[in-house]
């Protein structure tokens, strides 16, 4: 029977590394950044036809395509390091096909033709029993029994995933949290992130689709013009962002996963933390094939160990002393959170 995995966390703690790791196991199929991808609206209630499912998945992101156009992409897309016909500036590039298809063949587009004629004649069905039958699809297109998703920045999706699919397992992958805010500090995803979460908190919107015009126009013009279908990139990349505020960041997204997490019953939820991972990659890597329910195999386990990167362990420790025990401060709760102390 295909197993169905989600590795959440809060990014920037060797979820890269992991889903290659994962994406090499001959029986796994990886879906790298499928919940980025989609986010909220990918989750819609009530039935849909194939053509709309698809839709989901086929609509570019407008945020990532905004960031394309701005000249501040992230790393993790992968489609445009390998551009094929789809670009931002004339068709918009699919969400499933700017980190995930990329991640699973060399012929995203030809993977993505050959989805669409498949999904668009789909019944209805919904948004859970489509996500169900992708998977199937392409288990059974590439031969695999186990569906591992991974994104960054998930922890607050739990909830949606428990609802949604609730057969699903959970890994919690963390990562130390002075190294890990370090690491969003220099991300522009995360510094993004923050300049947005500062944009809800002035006007209250629960999400940036939520936002009235009143709302922007309030907002200092600095804020209000990363809402702009192209934005100044220096308003992302030299924007004042104090590392504290990434420690901060790091802490209450730990504390509110493991909360979330606490509802999971134990038997379908994990932990593992980026640094036992270098430490044991062997062992760390046994002990997560048998969760999510393959063999760790003795190749795979040599080609998956291979793939770490242990050179940004530490990474924090260079920071000057006052500076480096003010992080440690922000990241406190977020440790005690996962030591199971008071968040």
């Amino acid at each position: 029977m295909r197993t169905l995995t989600f590795v959440v966390g809060t990014g920037r703690s060797g979820s890269t590394a992991l889903s290659a790791s994962s994406n090499a196991h001959p029986d796994v199929l990886s879906l790298n950044e499928l919940l980025s991808s989609v986010q909220s609206r990918g989750f819609p209630k009530g039935l849909l036809g194939g053509g709309e499912f698809w839709r989901l998945l086929a609509d570019p992101n407008p945020q990532f395509e905004s960031m394309i156009r701005s000249g501040v992409p992230m790393p993790e897309f992968v489609y445009t390091r390998r551009p094929g016909r789809f670009a931002t500036q004339t068709t918009g590039i699919p969400a499933l096909s700017l980190m995930v298809l990329p991640h699973l063949t060399d012929d995203p587009d030809g993977l993505f033709d050959e989805l669409e004629k498949q999904v668009c004649r789909w019944p209805d069905r919904t948004a859970a029993g489509h996500y169900e039958a992708l998977f199937d699809l392409l288990c059974a297109r590439f031969g695999r029994t186990a569906v591992v998703e991974r994104s960054g920045y998930s922890t607050e999706r739990v909830p949606l995933l428990r609802r949604v699919f609730p057969r699903a397992r959970f890994v919690h992958l963390f990562r130390d949290g002075p190294d890990c805010a370090l690491s969003m500090s220099r991300h522009t995803g995360y510094r993004l992130i923050l300049l947005l979460r500062e944009i809800l908190a002035r006007t209250g919107a629960e999400r940036p689709d939520d936002l009235t015009q009143d709302q922007i126009r309030s907002l200092p013009p600095e804020l209000a013009s990363l809402l702009a279908e192209r934005f100044d990139p220096a308003l992302v990349l030299d924007s004042d962002l104090p590392l504290t505020r990434f420690g901060a960041l790091w802490s209450e997204l730990i504390a509110r996963g493991v909360d979330h997490l606490s509802d999971v019953p134990a038997p379908m939820r994990t932990t593992l933390a980026y640094e036992d991972l270098l430490d044991e990659p062997r062992k760390e890597l046994t002990r997560l094939a048998d969760f999510i329910g393959v063999e760790p195999l003795p190749q795979w386990l040599d080609v998956a160990s291979a793939r770490l990167d242990g050179s940004r362990r530490g990474t924090s420790q260079r920071l000057p002393t006052a500076e480096l025990a003010a992080l440690r401060e922000c990241c406190a709760p977020g440790a005690r959170a996962l030591a199971g102390g008071e968040g």
